[in-house]
């Protein structure tokens, strides 16, 4: 699961101000959910259909079996990346958008506060 992500739009990532809140700002979980090409293959499918997807729409997409397609998209969706809504016998998978860079945003911003790349950055000129 991931550690920043909530149902409520409205909750925005607090920084990150110790090594432990790092630590379990990068859950493995999350990582491993995006450390497969297939699973990469089916969320940037997820995301240029602009909206709900049945498993059987995007293993049209894939080179893997449909079954392989479910476990991906159970990963995704155990890692708070997608959600899925079933209507009738479908079940539609969706990106939590929101969610999902709001917590890729809290995790850049985790590691300049934390590693004081925001103050060298600023000492060189950049911004």
């Amino acid at each position: 699961m991931m550690t920043q992500m909530s149902k409520r739009p409205s909750q925005r990532p607090r920084p990150v101000r110790s090594g432990r809140k790092l630590a379990a700002l990068f859950e493995a979980g999350f990582f491993k959910a995006l450390g497969d090409p297939g699973r990469i293959g089916i969320l940037c499918r997820l995301a240029t259909l602009g909206g709900p997807a049945t498993v059987s729409e995007l293993a049209g997409c894939c080179p893997q079996d449909v079954s392989v397609v479910c476990r991906h998209l159970a990963m995704l969706k155990r890692a708070g990346i997608l959600q899925s809504q079933k209507r009738g016998k479908e079940v539609y998978y969706s990106v939590r958008f929101p969610e999902f860079i709001d917590t890729l945003r809290a995790m850049a911003n985790a590691l300049e506060t934390c590693c004081g790349l925001q103050r060298s950055r600023k000492k060189r000129g950049k911004s």
